[in-house]
């Protein structure tokens, strides 16, 4: 049954709870005993800024994929710790990271420590509308060769980015500040190369799980291209294959000049809110690889609660199963994988590394956002409800993928007039923080979320350092 630990810090006492959920995390997650003691000083680091600069906000962990999903290797699970405020937000924010600085006459370690112990660590605050941060701890500390990203970037709202290589108990000196650029590799800054899509000891491909813990499926062996190291192991259909809804579809890519381009790379990453404070949400986020496809789910379990989360967290181990699908084709192998189950909202987005093209797909009322030149795109599910109700046709939308593109999936736990996020950095922002930017510029600490509410997001990769 996936877990959140949903912490509102309003007083001093919080504080201690934050560690405790911090702790209680790494022990599920396998830390040992020296990466849980940096979650639980991450936690308590967080929650003690948010009384002493926002007077209060709300402190979210849960276990999560990693926001790369690497070919050829098993990532292990990290523990995500998100703080969010509506307070007045950081005026310097590089000021604010370096250790030494505060304003409130306190050592001023705060930021610099997470920034030092988190394996990621992602910014983003805006003066009057308040600040979030998101930090992952995970077995090991960074310092393993990984490559870095561009440097980090700042601008007059603000600094969102994410930072890896920086001084730590295993990295003496450590590195200069670097992105943690990361993605899925389609050419671009991670190796790619490695056929299947197993680690050496046989275990399926890592990235998805269910949004705030743990679902204890794993992935199908053979199920598809990359699983479980046999290549094509599974039913793979071509992209030229007719979809149910749309004769002809027009707008694939072709051998054309004007054809899109590989995509470098993509991340993705999300964050959960059980609601009323439950330590299970019906809400879970999913992402894996099956060959050159990617595919991010966000699964809306019917309801609210154990049973809810029972129906989210079966569309999460399905999803291992039928990854090499298309998006329509996955959500019919959904539907019957959720009978037995209350039902669940669904929608699928994938995609094509090689082709640079995404699909997207739905059923219920997952809501999707994908932010094209700048604007943004509603992409529409059908009514049903998988595993229950499931519609006679199903119709794939498609969009070219490029280096600005932002998708935003999100439960409707939102408010059903939310505005996108207006601020252009965000789409090279670590997804996890736009995904709580999302959640923050969409309440109030006068209006919560009113049910379980997950924000899933998909971007690119940034592009390399100068």
């Amino acid at each position: 049954m996936p877990r959140v630990w949903d912490v509102p810090v309003r007083d001093s006492t919080r504080v201690r709870d934050a560690r405790v959920a911090a702790e209680g995390a790494a022990a599920l997650a396998g830390l040992d005993e020296r990466r849980t003691a940096a979650a639980a000083l991450v936690a308590t680091e967080l929650a003690t800024n948010l009384l002493k600069h926002a007077e209060g906000g709300q402190v979210l962990i849960d276990i999560v994929a990693p926001p790369v999903l690497r070919e050829g290797r098993a990532e292990s699970r990290v523990v995500q710790i998100a703080a969010i405020d509506h307070g007045p937000g950081i005026p310097d924010v590089p000021a604010a990271l370096r250790d030494g600085f505060s304003s409130t006459r306190s050592l001023g370690a705060g930021l610099g420590t997470c920034l030092r112990l988190a394996d990621d660590f992602g910014l983003h605050s805006m003066p009057g509308r308040g600040t979030v941060a998101v930090a992952r701890v995970g077995a090991t500390p960074r310092g393993d060769g990984t490559p870095a990203g561009p440097a980090v970037r700042v601008w007059a709202d603000g600094v969102s980015g994410s930072w890896s290589g920086m001084p730590g108990p295993d990295t003496p000196g450590g590195a200069a500040p670097g992105w943690s650029g990361g993605g899925v590799p389609g050419g671009g800054l991670w190796p790619s190369g490695v056929p299947g899509g197993a680690s050496e000891d046989g275990r399926p491909p890592v990235g998805a799980m269910a949004c705030g813990g743990l679902t204890g499926h794993a992935a199908v062996a053979g199920g598809g291209p990359g699983f479980a190291g046999q290549p094509g192991g599974g039913r793979n259909e071509p992209w030229s294959e007719p979809v149910s809804g749309v004769p002809g579809r027009e707008g694939r890519p072709g051998p054309s000049d004007d054809s899109p381009s590989p995509v470098a790379g993509v991340r993705a990453g999300g964050v959960n809110i059980p609601y009323a404070g439950a330590e299970c949400s019906g809400d879970a986020w999913a992402w894996v690889r099956a060959g050159e496809r990617v595919t991010l789910m966000l699964a809306d379990g019917l309801g609210h609660g154990p049973e809810a989360a029972h129906a989210s967290s079966a569309a999460v181990a399905a999803l291992h199963r039928w990854a090499h699908l298309s998006p329509a084709e996955a959500l019919r192998q959904l539907h019957d994988a959720l009978k037995g189950t209350r039902g669940a909202a669904v929608a699928l987005a994938q995609l094509d590394l090689r082709a640079g093209r995404l699909r997207f797909a739905g059923i219920g009322n997952v809501g999707a956002r994908l932010r094209t030149d700048g604007t943004w795109r509603h992409l529409l599910s059908r009514p049903g409800i998988v595993g229950v109700h499931r519609p006679g046709t199903l119709r794939e939308e498609e969009a070219d993928w490029a280096d600005d593109r932002l998708l935003i999936l999100h439960t409707d736990g939102l408010p059903s007039r939310w505005t996108p996020p207006s601020d252009a950095g965000l789409p090279a922002a670590d997804p996890a923080v736009t995904a709580a930017v999302t959640i923050r510029d969409a309440s109030s600490p006068a209006r919560p979320v009113r049910d379980d509410t997950a924000v899933a997001v998909l971007t690119p990769t940034p592009p390399e350092r100068p």
